[in-house]
């Protein structure tokens, strides 16, 4: 399922965006990394992404916000969401706001493949 599959990893910490770049590539995914919460829509269409990795607080803006913007765009209402954030408490918000899921960091990279395969394959 992942070689043609296409992650938008969306988060300000460059370090982090690469090192989930770097991991999911391992498992063959196809991944575009954004530090710009504003462009994700934009992306998503650009790139037919698949899934998207939000984080919940970028540069300012809260991720809720892009989800909620991602579900209410009629071409790219679909896309699979799952959110992330350092605050464990968020996992609510996150859903709220429409995120297919919500993993806590630090996670295990286990932890994230699991939601990942979980998510892709109820989406599809």
């Amino acid at each position: 399922m992942s070689e043609n599959t296409k992650i938008l990893v969306v988060d300000d910490d460059s370090g982090i965006g690469e090192m989930l770049k770097t991991l999911l590539e391992f498992y063959e995914y196809k991944v575009v990394v954004t530090e710009k919460p504003l462009e994700t829509g934009e992306l998503i269409q650009k790139h037919d992404i698949d899934l998207v990795l939000l984080d919940k607080l970028i540069s300012g803006i809260d991720g809720t916000d892009v989800c909620s913007d991602i579900r209410k765009t009629k071409e790219i209402t679909d896309t699979p969401v799952i959110m992330m954030s350092a605050l464990h408490d968020a996992g609510p918000q996150c859903k709220q706001a429409g995120a297919n899921d919500f993993i806590a960091k630090p996670f295990e990279m286990d932890d994230l493949m699991a939601k990942i395969e979980k998510v892709l394959s109820t989406s599809t």
